[in-house]
């Protein structure tokens, strides 16, 4: 994924959140409150290392294993590992909710 694609995606969230609020606004009468989700950001039990940030960055810009590997001049199972660990660091689901906790901590860019 480029800039562009990321900055498309945000661009689609920030005017979906817009409407949400707009049409949650419409619903209350005026009278509630939209809480917004901002999700409160756990303290990581162990920091990614720069290594891990390196996949992690790889990985959101649409990267495999195979790729990243050939890139960082690792092999493959060294990559699975990298990627569990961060799963496993970042609290995450999946390779995709990893990048999205990366982002919203600010550990890649």
């Amino acid at each position: 994924m480029d800039a562009a694609e990321r900055k498309e995606i945000l661009s689609r969230y920030m005017d979906h959140s817009r409407r949400f609020e707009e049409v949650a606004a419409r619903r209350s009468n005026g009278n509630g409150e939209v809480i917004p989700f901002t999700g409160p950001l756990r303290e990581l039990e162990q920091e990614p290392t720069m290594r891990e940030i390196e996949v992690l960055q790889l990985i959101s810009d649409g990267l495999v294993n195979r790729e990243i590997g050939v890139r960082l001049f690792l092999s493959e199972e060294t990559v699975k590992s990298h990627v569990r660990h961060l799963l496993a660091k970042l609290q995450a689901r999946s390779r995709a909710h990893a990048v999205a906790v990366g982002f919203r901590r600010g550990i890649i860019g």
